[in-house]
């Protein structure tokens, strides 16, 4: 477990997920702002399980204060294939450095996992995002109907030895 300041001072720690944040993190996914409008139909019915939380490694950024760990934001890693499958911030948490601490926890989670890259099949508002923490354009994702009627960009990161 990790605890680092945001930016604007409030203490935020990085812990491993577990079954009773489930309802929270799917909550997370389905009221994301990037997934209004046209791209509401990649969320819509999207569920965090519990068995999902077990099965990845889900790690929550949670928030030290009055409201007893709100969360801010979360990711899941999976090994094999070697992906960062979901990374979300909540919106009132967006700007803060929150999105930068997640992905530098999820590398440091990939090498210890003995990854050296790391795929993520980017939302389009989210590329330049992924840009600016380092990872490098390796291709598109073509649109896969129903949910995804778009092509995504890829990224890779590359998770250098310790």
């Amino acid at each position: 477990m990790s605890s680092r300041t945001s930016p604007v001072s409030q203490p935020v720690t990085i812990r491993r997920a577990v079954a009773r944040d489930a309802k929270r993190l799917t909550r997370l996914v389905r009221g994301s702002g990037a997934y209004e409008g046209k791209y509401a139909s990649a969320v819509a019915g999207y569920r965090v399980g519990p068995d999902y939380i077990e099965a990845h490694r889900t790690f929550v950024a949670a928030a030290d204060d009055e409201h007893g760990g709100r969360v801010l934001g979360f990711y899941s890693l999976v090994v094999v294939p070697p992906e960062l499958d979901l990374l979300f911030v909540a919106d009132e948490a967006q700007g803060r450095g929150i999105g930068r601490m997640l992905v530098a926890h999820m590398q440091s989670e990939a090498r210890s996992a003995g990854l050296d890259r790391v795929k993520v099949v980017s939302h389009l508002p989210a590329e330049d995002f992924y840009h600016r923490v380092g990872a490098v354009r390796i291709g598109t994702a073509l649109a896969n109907p129903p949910a995804v009627l778009w092509d995504r960009p890829e990224f890779e990161f590359r998770i250098p030895p310790e």
